[in-house]
């Protein structure tokens, strides 16, 4: 957003009160939202409110409901958790919570709600909108607000943020939380591949995710897993004679580790569970190793969030601020989203349709379906870890060769890219050159053959496996003289870091 149309929402909202809550499990990033909200807020004019403990405190009111300042939010971008407390509550699902709920709003001169949470914490939102008129005709019959205070806040104005680290809410890119909860699980599968190789141990690692396998997807993407249970696409049947037949082909060619990772609510074709501990004594059973369960519990809620989150949260909470003054009585609820890094706005409940459309899937046994509703990056990261990580070399052979090699200063990432590049090259069936130390390598014919193995545990290393340099000179005479292209590589992979 320019300098100039922030210049035209100052004052916006003057005379106007919003007010923020958080609701659900907590999410890294909870915090940078509630700033974002408080400072936006006050940025247009508007009186902001933090409600404490969520929908209990919305429903009690009192000290629950208190204004913020500018200095209220300070400090608290970095912290986890959520400054303003987050509860469930039974007593909003009920028709007499919601009116008390109401009546505390109306004291406030509240008609602007931004509500942080999961899908059932944006539903209940909405439902507390539609109902707002009858509530308020309700607080009138009563004689608990006048007729007068009844039209005056006929409207209520409903905006969601999803905060969720299990990424299950269908309509963002990312929600808030998900990127902080894969940097703690890499963390641990970090930790646990030392230990691992050390004593060469297979671990089994449970990560959360009842109804959503993003976490253990993704995760199990950037680590190169041995092997994944989601919930979203069940093992085939015999899938225990398949994983251990490749858990033991990966021992025989020497490794020294493996990690199988789990999401909690992983289940097999029928629907039954597929258990942390089933998994770990079949592999005794079947292989004899010795094998490890790790469950990682809230450690994947805790602790400070990513600079991914913060930014995420910050962008989100601005133009929910943004969108409630904006927002007319014929404004359908709306749930700030993530699309191509761009923040948009979303109808709440076609989202929420979406969301319980993939569970609907699930237990009808439509997982091809309920892997297509989670969205295009969720299908792509699940087919990128079946080639890279179980797909066999093709038995057609092409007459392609690839040469792979790094240039420029060492980045991180470099060595996850050639891995990447290599399987899916012999995957198609091409031949596949390595050349190390760059430019200067490729002259002098430092080129290998390189297979599908010999890439295995990169995923995780810095710097760079194959050796860079900066261009030189000297290597351009090297080459525009050299005939060192012995292998009669006919195509060159360049990762570029100049």
């Amino acid at each position: 957003m320019s300098a100039v149309d922030l210049e035209k929402l100052r004052m916006s909202g003057a005379g106007k009160a919003i007010a923020v809550l958080t609701s659900g499990g907590d999410a890294q990033g909870m915090n940078a939202a509630v700033r974002a909200v408080t400072r936006m807020g006050i940025y247009v004019g508007a009186k902001v409110f933090h409600i404490n403990e969520g929908y209990e405190g919305l429903v009690e009111g009192g000290d629950c409901i208190q204004q913020a300042s500018w200095l209220s939010v300070s400090n608290i971008i970095q912290l986890g958790g959520t400054i303003i407390g987050s509860a469930r509550c039974k007593a909003f699902t009920t028709h007499e919570g919601r009116l008390s709920a109401a009546f505390n709003l109306v004291q406030h001169g509240i008609t602007n709600l931004c509500v942080i949470g999961g899908d059932g914490s944006l539903t209940g939102a909405n439902i507390f909108r539609k109902e707002w008129g009858g509530l308020l005709e309700e607080l009138v019959k009563e004689e608990k607000i006048t007729e007068d205070v009844a039209a005056k806040y006929s409207h209520l104005n409903i905006v969601g943020l999803v905060g969720s680290i299990d990424n299950d809410f269908c309509g963002t890119d990312m929600t808030i939380g998900t990127d902080s909860a894969l940097h703690r699980i890499m963390e641990v599968i970090d930790a646990i591949t030392t230990t691992a190789q050390s004593h060469q141990r297979t671990f089994v690692l449970e990560v959360m995710g009842r109804h959503c396998g993003y976490l253990a997807l993704v995760s199990a993407l950037a680590s190169g897993a041995d092997w994944l249970f989601i919930p979203e696409c069940p093992p085939e049947d015999g899938w225990e004679d398949i994983m251990c037949t490749r858990l033991g082909e990966s021992r025989s060619r020497g490794s020294r580790l493996n990690i199988i990772i789990i999401a909690e609510g992983a289940i097999d074709q029928n629907g039954e569970p597929i258990t942390s501990n089933y998994v770990k004594e079949l592999v005794v059973k079947r292989l004899g190793f010795d094998t490890r369960v790790t469950v990682l519990g809230h450690v994947q809620r805790g602790g400070t969030p990513s600079a991914f989150d913060r930014v995420l949260s910050s962008k989100m909470g601005m133009e929910a601020v943004i969108a409630l003054m904006e927002a007319t009585p014929r404004t359908p609820a709306c749930v700030v989203s993530l699309s191509g890094n761009q923040s948009v706005r979303l109808p709440l409940m076609e989202c929420v349709q979406v969301t319980k459309d993939v569970q609907k899937a699930m237990e009808e046994k439509k997982f091809e379906e309920a892997i297509q509703l989670r969205g295009r990056s969720f299908e792509n990261n699940w087919n990128i870890y079946k080639l890279l990580a179980h797909q066999k070399p093709s038995e057609e052979k092409s007459n392609f060769s690839i040469a792979i090699l790094n240039v420029g200063a060492p980045a991180a990432g470099m060595n996850a890219a050639v891995r990447s590049a290599v399987r899916i090259g012999i995957s198609e069936g091409h031949k596949i050159y390595t050349v190390h130390d760059g430019f200067e390598g490729l002259a002098k014919g430092q080129i290998n053959e390189v297979g599908w193995h010999d890439v295995a545990g990169w995923l995780g290393r810095g710097g760079s496996m194959l050796g860079t340099k900066r261009l030189m000179k000297e290597c351009y005479s090297l080459l525009r003289h050299g005939n060192n292209m012995k292998n009669s590589v006919s195509s060159c992979v360049l990762s570029l870091l100049l």
